[in-house]
């Protein structure tokens, strides 16, 4: 059997007048880029126009910021999900974590339902307690079939 050999490039192959070069790195492939890497604008045209683009974007001093997401009634509708599951099973403590994480949430945004989110904190609470009084009770249950 006859080894293998390889062939060059064929003359239509044309080579790079300079090597490839990685970012961040001034020698092409021979320096690694482990150092900070200059981060540049992203921005074409005049500075007039970037001055414009960010007063239009400015918010407006008489405008109500409009939020229409609304955390506080899905962290009320997972606790009482969450207190219906534990009253028959321990395994609702993940949704009722959930809906405490969520209630804790939206009680730190000022355009919730403090009320509800209250509501939530309190039932998710209860239903986080609740599973795991099933859940430590399952597991006294185990050790005295073992």
């Amino acid at each position: 059997m006859s080894d293998p050999q390889i062939e060059g490039p064929t003359p239509e192959v044309e080579r790079p007048a300079s090597p490839p070069a990685v970012p961040g790195a001034t020698n092409g492939y021979g320096k690694l880029p482990t150092g900070p890497v200059g981060v540049e604008p992203a921005l074409s045209g005049p500075a007039a126009d970037h001055d414009a683009f960010t007063e239009a974007w400015e918010p407006q001093a008489d405008a109500e910021p409009e939020d229409d997401a609304r955390l506080a009634p899905w962290a009320l509708f997972a606790a009482i999900v969450a207190l219906a599951t534990s009253m028959f099973v321990g395994w609702g403590i993940p949704v009722a974590i959930i809906s405490v994480i969520a209630a804790i949430m939206s009680l730190r945004r000022p355009v919730e339902s403090r009320a509800m989110a209250r509501w939530a904190l309190v039932l998710g609470i209860v239903a986080t307690v609740y599973s795991a009084g099933w859940l430590v009770w399952a597991g006294m249950q185990f050790e005295r079939l073992g």
